[in-house]
This record gives structure tokens, C-alpha cells and sequence, in this order.
């Protein structure tokens, strides 16, 4: 069983301690098998599976695990960009529907280990919810470890929470609020797709898209966080966006739909870094046919300068 610590780094600003039985109080955003095994079976302590596309049928669940189906009613479907965060009553229903009240505990995970988990963790951030953690290796990383699985039923069918989704300013970003980040020295935007999707030389899997990324944006991708199958270690996710911003910038993450934005997140959350946003809409919103001002490369090319610009490569 894995014993692997992921300690809340201060780094000059105080870590969040949500309320709550001590015992099941995360000891940071990201906790392992060895935290939650025992605490299995708490009574204030809920399991989501946050499993996306292939992996949302898994066939196993860890136990009592109920889904935070994010391509189902955990996205708001009236927009035509996927897995666009729901409206703060759309949110509190969906959430009161897997039974969640507002006093008990969170643990998220994915059946894919560590790739859709971290979108519901922030989205229950955005919605004024803190006592919420993610499986370092999801369910792999249980199974490996030994830990009990049982079937996944179609859906969760017990009692209605109390959970009241009280909405953060700031969390999520739009497309307007993202490009005058690409030319302010004061943020940093992340792009967390794969290189190949980034210089435009891999194509899109939705279609209709233009191939390449926004000029400025830096390549992080979300793999690139992660060491078989478990996030790296604190110290080197801080040597990580050490390489590219300051602890007194604002950092945007995007990606092809929000989703895998969230890993940057979590992964720049647990380095230290306080004032972050997803963009809600990324590739899938920015790279439709408009205006917005796209360049293709392996370098992040030049910000913007001014209004937006026509496609073009980067230097």
C-alpha cells in the first residue's frame, strides 16, 4: 500500500484547513491510498468517480463511490463547448442528487489514474467547497495497492444531500479575460495539451477546430506532471512552474476541453501558487473558426499585441 505523503505547501501563503472531524480533513488537495484506506466507510466521507469518455463505464468503483458524471448533468449542455461548468442551481442539484451535504469530506478520483479528477475537484472549489481531495492514481492506483473493488451500479440511488453551492469569483476564465492575459506580464497562460496538438502538427479529435495554440501560451502537458501514474513530487512540480512564472503571477490553464487544465491546476496548487484560473471553454472554444489569434510551432511565439489577430505562424 502506498504510503506517499503530499503535504500542503505554505511557500509565503497559509495552507487551507477545512473545517470539519479532524480525521477526515485532506491533509492537502491531493491525498493516496494510504490516507484514504483506512478511512474508508467514514460516515461523512464521500467517494466520486470523476471518470470521463472510455473510462466513464468502468466496470469497478472503489466502494461506495458514487459518479460526478462530468459528460453528464456535471457539464452544462445548453452551450455547445463540452464539459462547460453548470450554473450555480443546475450545480447544486446535481450535487444534492449524489447525496453530498455541505459538512462531509470529498475524495475524487478516475478510472484512468489521474486525468478527469482534478476538473471536479476545482469545479467543487469554484462552487465554495474546500473539504475536497484527489486520489493520487486514482483507481489504478487502488487496485495496485491491493484495496477492494466492487461493481459499479448505473447510477447512485440513495438519500439527497444538503450541499448549497456558494460560487467563487475568479476560478474560471473566459476567452476575453485569457487574451489580455497572453500579453499582461503579470500572468501566465498554460497550455496542457500535447506537444504535437500544440505546434499544430497532430490533429484536433474534435473536429472543426484549427490546429496549433494561442501565441504566447507555454506548453505544459498534463503528463508531464505525473510519474507512473502518481503526480511528481512537490519539489519538482515547483521546479516546474518555477521555469515559467513567479509565484506573484495570476496562471490560466488551458486544454482541449477543460478537463486535463485542471491537473495544471492541482499540480501548480500543490507548488504554491494561489491565484490561478481555468479557462472553461479552452481549445474547444478557442479554436473554432474566429478571431482569435491562433500560431502554430513549437514555441509559444509572440503575445499579442493590441486586437486579435489572424491565424499565423509562430516565429
Amino acid at each position: 500500500m502506498s504510503t506517499r505523503s503530499v503535504p500542503d505547501p505554505a511557500l509565503g501563503h497559509p495552507p487551507e484547513r477545512p473545517s470539519g472531524p479532524a480525521e477526515l480533513c485532506p491533509p492537502s488537495p491531493l491525498v493516496d491510498t494510504g490516507w484514504l484506506a483506512p478511512r474508508l466507510g467514514a460516515e461523512r466521507l464521500v467517494l466520486l468517480d470523476a471518470s470521463v469518455g472510455a473510462h466513464r463505464g468502468a466496470a469497478e468503483r472503489l466502494p461506495g463511490a458514487r459518479p460526478f458524471d462530468l459528460d453528464g448533468e456535471l457539464s452544462d449542455h445548453s452551450v455547445p463547448v463540452p464539459h462547460t461548468l453548470p450554473g450555480a442551481d443546475a450545480f447544486t442539484a446535481a450535487v444534492r442528487a449524489l447525496g453530498l451535504d455541505d459538512e462531509d469530506t470529498v475524495v475524487v478520483y478516475d478510472a484512468a489514474g489521474l486525468h478527469s479528477a482534478a476538473r471536479a475537484w476545482w469545479m467543487l472549489r469554484a462552487m465554495g467547497f474546500d473539504r475536497a481531495a484527489v486520489l493520487d492514481g486514482g483507481l489504478p492506483a487502488w487496485r495496485d495497492a491491493g484495496l477492494p473493488v466492487e461493481p459499479r451500479p448505473a447510477a447512485y440511488d440513495g438519500p439527497r444531500g444538503s450541499f448549497t453551492a456558494r460560487p467563487r469569483a475568479g476560478l474560471f476564465a473566459g476567452s476575453a479575460e485569457v487574451l489580455a492575459a497572453l500579453s499582461d506580464p503579470a500572468a501566465v497562460v498554460f497550455d496542457a495539451r500535447t506537444r504535437g496538438r500544440y505546434a499544430g502538427t497532430a490533429p484536433e479529435p474534435r473536429p472543426g477546430l484549427r490546429g496549433g495554440h494561442m501565441p504566447g501560451a507555454v506548453n505544459l502537458p498534463f503528463g508531464d506532471l505525473r510519474r507512473d501514474g502518481l503526480m511528481r513530487p512537490v519539489n519538482e512540480l515547483t521546479e516546474v512552474f518555477r521555469a515559467a512564472a513567479d509565484h506573484g503571477q495570476r496562471l490560466y490553464f488551458s486544454c482541449g476541453s477543460g478537463v486535463t487544465a485542471c491537473v495544471l491546476a492541482l499540480g501548480a496548487y500543490l507548488a504554491g501558487h494561489r491565484d490561478l484560473a481555468v479557462y472553461d471553454g479552452s481549445w474547444s472554444e478557442w479554436g473554432l473558426p474566429s478571431a482569435l489569434p491562433v500560431v502554430t510551432g513549437e514555441e509559444p511565439g509572440a503575445a499579442p499585441a493590441g486586437g486579435p489577430a489572424q491565424e499565423r505562424p509562430a516565429p
